[in-house]
């Protein structure tokens, strides 16, 4: 768990050399100058739980571009919204519930489409397997006749 919904912040990629908002490249004091906020506040935000920046092998923080955006969000809330930290605490969390949720309702809903076209080819399979000689029932009316059946006897 990272803090984020439950998400690996590392996802495999085909280049490892390639950056995505996730890739934690700045260090604390450049995260404080794209965020508009004092290195202190960040560190700050780390012990709460706010934003949870990579570590380093020397326990130096590395932030991403999508951390960046989640201080600056923090900063918005705090300031304009007059919402307080505990607060903002949880409206990221839901936040990160709601994004895993609506994920996993995407992947569930990508299963049942994956089966509905099984069936759906199953069902053709089957209906291909008929066999073509055989003739379709007829209904035949119903009669108010009744047919008494009496066995022969032996003679």
């Amino acid at each position: 768990m990272d803090g984020r919904g439950g998400r690996s912040r590392r996802t495999p990629m085909s280049n490892p050399y390639q950056l995505t908002e996730e890739s934690p490249v700045y260090v604390i004091s450049v995260a404080a100058q794209l965020s508009g906020l004092h290195p202190q506040t960040l560190r700050q935000y780390d012990r709460l739980g706010l934003v949870s920046p990579d570590r380093t092998a020397g326990r130096g923080r590395r932030y991403s571009a999508r951390d960046i955006e989640l201080l600056r969000t923090v900063q918005q809330l705090s300031q304009d919204e007059g919402i307080n930290l505990a607060g903002i605490k949880r409206i990221i969390e839901l936040e990160n519930q709601v994004a895993a949720l609506q994920a996993r309702v995407a992947e569930l809903s990508q299963a049942v489409d994956g089966a509905a076209a099984a069936m759906r080819q199953r069902e053709a399979q089957v209906h291909a397997s008929y066999r073509r000689d055989l003739v379709p029932y007829q209904d035949v009316q119903q009669t108010s006749a009744l047919v008494v059946w009496r066995p022969k006897r032996p003679e």
